[in-house]
């Protein structure tokens, strides 16, 4: 089966926002809000079966609730270990970094994480 992508506007990440609210929800529409605006052009797609803002075709940022935390996935590890110092006080794996409501990431290092995989995909699409 051939996976299609459609360049009209999605709704993957409003459906996926849409099971959720309170604090939980308001976090993970924050990321979204700041990939937005870093990246007009991304639209609502999926990337590795997660709702997702979508940039040239590659997954720029997701995140997800997991049982215990929020994740924030840039769909890069280069990315999260060139950026572990700003991380510090977050736990991260190869692929993503855990949040909550009550722990964000500050603004700064969340817009750095984003910038740097919009200008990964930047890189690899000249």
């Amino acid at each position: 089966m051939v996976a299609e992508y459609h360049h009209s506007m999605g709704t993957e990440v409003s459906d996926y926002l849409g099971q959720f609210d309170g604090a939980d929800r308001a976090a993970m529409e924050r990321v979204y809000a700041v990939g937005r605006e870093l990246a007009p052009e991304a639209v609502e797609g999926t990337s590795y079966a997660m709702a997702a803002l979508v940039y040239r075709g590659k997954g720029l940022i997701a995140t997800v609730r997991g049982k215990n935390f929020l994740s924030i996935y840039p769909f890069s590890g280069v990315v999260i270990a060139n950026h572990l110092d700003i991380l510090d006080g977050f736990e991260t794996t190869t692929g993503s970094i855990h949040y909550s409501a009550e722990n964000q990431l500050p603004d700064a290092a969340l817009r750095h994480i984003i910038s740097a995989r919009r200008d990964e995909i930047d890189a690899k699409s000249r």
